[in-house]
């Protein structure tokens, strides 16, 4: 179906949901995939998909099928590399015969055509700018619908809770430098991923925000002159949070440090256990979304980067 009950309604004309079957701890209900047609009934020049979403056949078959209706697929965004984004790209393409644009092939292997800051999408007379949001993932990607100041904001942020900053593919300066960028913008929907509709764009980004500022003054609360591993952190500070998401857990206190330790405040003095994510982006294959869902789905209480030590600068 092209909208599920369970999400928000709230929809600029002209926009359509397709919700991929694909829940889990990290996706919610699901990765949403959006197709963009125009609103002049006489314009049949076709549609503008929006993260095909995983490798489910029957997922892009029903993407491909509602794109028909509306004079064909035309273009592929892609907003991050994540497989529950990208994975059915080239799929989508072969059902489809759309070009496939992301910001890097580095990131989306699939791209026919890498997109950069600024570059308008035509969808008969309206318009879709791309719009580099890096932070959950380097390769990020906004879609601003201009006439409707609705924001395709992917992973960026979520319909309900938060998103994980997962180094080194994420990074806790540069999310909220994206973050504070889009309240420079008069939106007046962000349309994520997972989850539904944020009808006040402002009040949640301004939440977001304050959520990581809260977030980092814990950490530095926490560190000491004394050195503590990651998972010694994570104890002391998710006191009220279910300890089999305290890998999740680890990975966003790691941003917290990183970032930290750029400005001088805090320290690491060993690694004594190897990420599990690359140490270069060049490696699809090995991504946060998929490790930090097998941690959850698993049971584990520790996360494979707990052991590194941190103090305060």
């Amino acid at each position: 179906m092209p909208d599920d009950a369970h999400l928000s309604m709230m929809l600029p004309d002209g926009v359509m949901r397709v919700l991929a079957p694909n829940p889990s701890p990290m996706t919610g209900p699901g990765t949403t995939t959006y197709l963009v047609v125009a609103t002049n009934p006489n314009e049949q020049i076709g549609c503008v998909v929006i993260d095909p979403g995983p490798r489910i056949e029957a997922h892009l078959a029903a993407v491909a099928h509602e794109g028909a209706a509306h004079g064909g697929v035309r273009a592929i965004l892609i907003t991050h590399g994540h497989p529950d984004h990208v994975e059915g790209a080239a799929r989508l393409r072969e059902l489809t015969g759309a070009s496939v644009l992301a910001w890097s092939r580095e990131g989306s292997p699939a791209a026919d055509r890498t997109l950069v800051e600024g570059e308008v999408i035509v969808v008969g007379a309206r318009t879709l700018r791309a719009l580099h949001t890096p932070g959950h993932r380097f390769d990020h990607l906004c879609f601003l619908l201009e006439d409707a100041q609705a924001l395709f904001a992917g992973d960026l942020v979520a319909g309900v809770g938060t998103v994980v900053i997962a180094p080194p593919e994420g990074d806790m300066s540069a999310y909220l430098a994206s973050l504070r960028r889009l309240l420079t913008l008069d939106l007046r929907l962000i349309l994520p991923a997972h989850g539904p509709t944020i009808p006040q764009p402002r009040a949640l980004l301004e939440n977001y925000i304050q959520h990581r500022e809260d977030r980092e003054r814990q950490v530095l609360a926490a560190l000491t002159d004394e050195p503590q591993t990651i998972n010694m952190l994570v104890a002391a500070i998710y006191t009220d949070v279910d300890p089999k998401l305290h890998p999740i857990a680890a990975y966003s206190v790691q941003a917290h440090l990183l970032k930290l330790a750029a400005e001088g405040r805090a320290v690491q003095v060993d690694d004594l256990s190897p990420s599990p994510f690359p140490t270069g982006r060049g490696e699809p294959d090995a991504l946060p979304a998929e490790s930090l869902v097998a941690l959850v789905e698993g049971g584990g209480s520790v996360a494979p980067i707990g052991e590194e030590q941190w103090r305060l600068a």
